[in-house]
């Protein structure tokens, strides 16, 4: 690294990357389907950055006759503060347009990469601990499970289909972005 700055065109691709980073917000991160004869239209649990939708309390009530603790937005305190963590990321980013320098845009790489393995970690944790601490007085006597974070997978009579949101398409989107300019300015 000789200090010298990079490209414009860097700076474009860095910039498009905080875009994509902020228009994730807005997008969901990640989702269960579940399926089975009586719901075969299906039941959704959507996760965004800050909250959860779908059809949340059919869920849970089905949830209940297996011992399964409840689906809600205070179970997952991330969802009060990930929002704040993926504004100062694109922040961060943003500075790498008007700094750039290729140490600047490593220090960025990093943290996205840290980030990612914390919210991968973060997710696996929250699915083995929900399908692993089940109630045994629970109506319904259920070998404990894990569901995948990608994938499909059968509890019962439901099959399980584990997706990424479009928001997580877009923070990935954001990722090549950042990897761009150092490919384009890897001699400098």
């Amino acid at each position: 690294m000789n200090g010298k700055r990079l490209s414009i065109f860097s700076s474009i691709a860095i910039v498009i990357s905080a875009l994509l980073i902020i228009f994730s917000l807005f997008f969901p991160w990640w989702r269960m389907e579940f399926f089975a004869p009586q719901y075969p239209e299906g039941l959704n649990i959507i996760v965004y950055p800050d909250k959860l939708e779908g059809e949340l309390d059919q869920i849970n009530a089905l949830n209940h006759y297996i011992g399964m603790q409840t689906f809600s937005e205070e179970n997952f305190p991330e969802l009060q503060y990930l929002n704040y963590l993926i504004i100062g990321l694109a922040a961060i980013v943003l500075i790498g347009a008007f700094v750039r320098k290729k140490s600047y845009l490593y220090f960025v790489i990093s943290l996205f990469i840290i980030g990612g393995a914390v919210g991968v970690w973060d997710l696996r944790h929250a699915l083995a601990y929900f399908g692993t601490n089940l109630d045994p007085m629970a109506p319904i006597d259920m070998e404990p499970f894990v569901p995948p974070i990608i994938g499909e997978n059968i509890i019962a009579n439901f099959t399980t289909y584990s997706l990424l949101g479009t928001g997580t398409y877009f923070v990935i989107a954001a990722f090549i972005l950042l990897l761009i300019p150092l490919w384009k300015e890897r001699k400098q």
